[in-house]
């Protein structure tokens, strides 16, 4: 199974505004785009592509638009509403059809979900989980560099793109054994009674679920870095009488 893990950093959009603050903006002068994105494959080396690296932005979006068709499964922070939907912006803006199906994760949904941080953010996630924390870029001068062009700032920026997907994956692999919701890792491999979140055959009884028709068979997973609870159609169900 591909599980890619993803970051995408996009420009402001650039508008006449009468102030600051809940405003409604009468004229966009330019519109937002794709900065670079950073990608991760399982458990490969994180690999970013900058927009300033390509001939056109077509070019640089249709190597995004690969990854999205490559994918089983696409992992990201607050993904669903914006890594996703953005990235699925420029896909129709330039003309590509819809990539083939995946499954999106979303850690933010997961810790929101099962846990009450003082802050569900990415960077303070990584802290409070112990496993690292973005990168200071000093705010939003970055940005403004990039979107002038400048060569450094776009590697710096890359930089930063880069460890907010090791952030990621280090956050992933904290909170997936708590998802009840984890995508079954097992489907393309045919594997039997294997953990469905990491795909361990090291599994130990452990009771039953109990449902209204009968009791299902209860595992939990041993890998030490996993640990999830799983049951399944490949467990027998045994009625109540």
């Amino acid at each position: 199974m591909n599980i890619c893990f993803l970051d995408i950093e996009t420009s402001p959009i650039i508008s006449y505004n009468w102030g600051i603050y809940e405003q409604n903006t009468p004229k966009v002068i330019k519109s937002w785009h794709i900065i670079c994105y950073a990608v991760k494959w399982n458990k490969s080396k994180t690999k970013v592509y900058k927009k300033i690296d390509y001939k056109s932005y077509k070019q640089f979006i249709k190597e995004l638009w690969k990854v999205f068709d490559e994918a089983d499964i696409i992992v990201a922070h607050n993904g669903d509403k914006f890594d996703i939907k953005k990235s699925n912006a420029q896909f129709i803006q330039e003309g590509l059809n819809p990539p083939s199906p995946y499954k999106t994760i979303d850690t933010l949904k997961w810790a929101r979900k099962h846990f009450k941080f003082d802050s569900n953010r990415l960077d303070d996630l990584g802290e409070y989980l112990k496993v690292g924390r973005k990168l200071d870029v000093g705010g939003w001068k970055l940005w403004e560099r990039c979107m002038l062009g400048d060569e450094k700032a776009h590697k710096k920026m890359a930089r930063y793109n880069k460890q907010d997907v090791d952030l990621l994956y280090k956050v992933y692999e904290k909170l997936k054994s708590w998802s009840n919701n984890h995508p079954n890792v097992n489907v393309f491999t045919g594997k039997q009674n294997a953990c469905p979140v990491c795909g361990s055959t090291h599994l130990q009884s452990r009771g039953f679920m109990i449902t209204k028709t009968g009791k299902i068979q209860r595992f939990q997973c041993q890998n030490p870095k996993c640990g999830a609870w799983s049951n399944g159609k490949n467990v027998r169900t045994v009625n109540i009488k």
